[in-house]
C-alpha cells in the first residue's frame, strides 16, 4: 500500500513493500531457468502480487538498480506485457513512473513453454541435418 501525507508542505509517501518470500525466489528462478533474464525475472515476481507500483518501488523492492529496471521494462513494455502511466507532482523533478502487468502469469508462463517448444524444434532439426549430412 502507499499513503501519501501533506505536512508542512512536503509530501510525505510511506511505502509498504512486500518482501521476497521462498515461494517468489522459486518463481523467479523458474523464469529464469526457461531463459528470462534475471532483471525481467525480478520485476515480474515483484509484480504479479501488486497492483500497480512506482519505478523507485520497484528498485526497492527488487534491489535492482535504476538503469536494470528501465531495461527490464522494455522487455516488459515490448512484449505487451506491461501498462504504465505517469503521474506529476506540484513539486520539480520527472514525473514518477507508475507500472503494472498486462499479462496474466499464465499467458507469461505460455509465451515462455512457446518459446522452449520452438528452440526445441529448431534443435531437433539442426541435429537431424548433421545426422543426414554425416551419413552422406
Amino acid at each position: 500500500m502507499i499513503f501519501v501525507r501533506r505536512i508542512g508542505g512536503s509530501t510525505i509517501r510511506d511505502v509498504t513493500i512486500k518482501v521476497a518470500d521462498k515461494e517468489d525466489l522459486l518463481f523467479m528462478l523458474g523464469l529464469e531457468s526457461l531463459g528470462m533474464k534475471r532483471t525481467v525475472a525480478c520485476v515480474i515476481t515483484f509484480l504479479k502480487d501488486q497492483k500497480e507500483r512506482s519505478s523507485r518501488d520497484i528498485e526497492t523492492a527488487t534491489g535492482l538498480r535504476q538503469p536494470e529496471v528501465s531495461i527490464a521494462m522494455q522487455t516488459l513494455r515490448e512484449r505487451n506485457w506491461l501498462t504504465e502511466h505517469e503521474i506529476t507532482s506540484n513539486e520539480k523533478g520527472r514525473p514518477l513512473k507508475i507500472y503494472a502487468l498486462r499479462a496474466t502469469i499464465d499467458e507469461i508462463i505460455n509465451y515462455c513453454e512457446a518459446e522452449k517448444i520452438r528452440e526445441s524444434a529448431r534443435i531437433s532439426e539442426a541435429i537431424q541435418r548433421l545426422k543426414e549430412l554425416s551419413s552422406a
